[in-house]
């Protein structure tokens, strides 16, 4: 059976798959749909959803179009989500195939430094260092990674460390290859599959944390986040509770596609592997 059909066998990948697209769609047709500044005014402030077809999930405090900004909100989270995962996977997977294939001193020197960043929350890191650097997307992204590469540097090494000494890297040695060539090209790509299956857990990580530092205000002002607008609906919660449901929603769903979607793959390769 093809690794599709045993993907789409899985309902909750298949949910978890259209939830993942829907997020996608709506961070591309957002610049489509939605032209110009999504924090723009747009019509009166809180304006009820469905009460204007121009502005059909009404408007927040300052006038601005709920429904644009979600849009946009997809584009920032979808944004921060990949570029954190990549980030703090290319991080975890240099640093646990050094540790794992050179051992002795630099293994040392290496994990002691991985657990010193794990004895900090990846959460309370991010804030930390968003709060002193100061709050951009890219800032964001890099405080996300520096509080989710152990993971992946941990589960990279405990492969390398079963790999380094096959037959194959054994006869890389004999013909006289660089170490680092040894590490990087023969036994970090057999490495990367464990590691790769982290993906789906750290995106979902990154997309909450940066709407929880959205929600503290330690964003990026310029960009439409669904945390800001939770913040935002939080001060007219009993008079306009939609201004913050809208965006928790589409949060939770697109951290469960995220997780659905990452789990039926995993579990789909997974399968393949052990076949093969």
């Amino acid at each position: 059976m093809s690794p599709l059909r045993r993907f789409l066998r899985k309902p909750e990948a298949v949910a978890g798959a259209i939830l993942l697209a829907a997020l996608v769609a709506m961070a591309l047709s957002a610049p489509m749909l939605f032209p110009g500044d999504p924090q723009a005014i747009a019509g009166p402030a809180l304006l009820p959803p469905f009460q204007d077809w121009s502005l059909p999930l009404g408007t927040d405090r300052l006038g601005r179009d709920v429904l644009a900004e979600l849009f946009y909100g997809a584009r920032t989270s979808l944004a921060v989500g990949l570029a954190a995962a990549a980030a703090a996977l290319a991080i975890g997977s240099v640093v646990g195939t050094l540790a794992g294939f050179a051992g002795g001193l630099v293994d040392e020197v290496l994990m002691r430094i991985t657990d010193a960043f794990q004895t900090v929350p990846g959460f309370l890191l991010a804030l930390a260092f968003v709060s002193v650097v100061g709050p951009s997307l890219g800032i964001v992204v890099i405080a996300i990674a520096l509080g989710t590469w152990t993971g992946p540097a941990r589960v990279a090494r405990a492969e390398v460390l079963s790999i380094r000494e096959r037959d194959y890297v054994a006869g890389a040695r004999v013909i006289g290859m660089h170490p680092l060539a040894i590490a990087f090209r023969e036994v970090l790509p057999n490495a990367l599959p464990p590691v790769l299956a982290m993906s789906s857990v750290i995106v979902a990580a990154a997309i909450l944390t940066e709407a929880a530092l959205s929600f503290l205000g330690l964003g990026d002002p310029n960009r439409a986040t669904w945390g800001g607008m939770i913040a935002e609906g939080r001060a007219v919660l009993r008079t306009a509770p939609f201004l913050s449901i809208v965006p928790g929603i589409a949060l939770v769903l697109t951290v469960l596609g995220v997780y659905l979607a990452g789990e039926g793959i995993v579990e789909t390769t997974a399968v393949r592997r052990g076949l093969s």
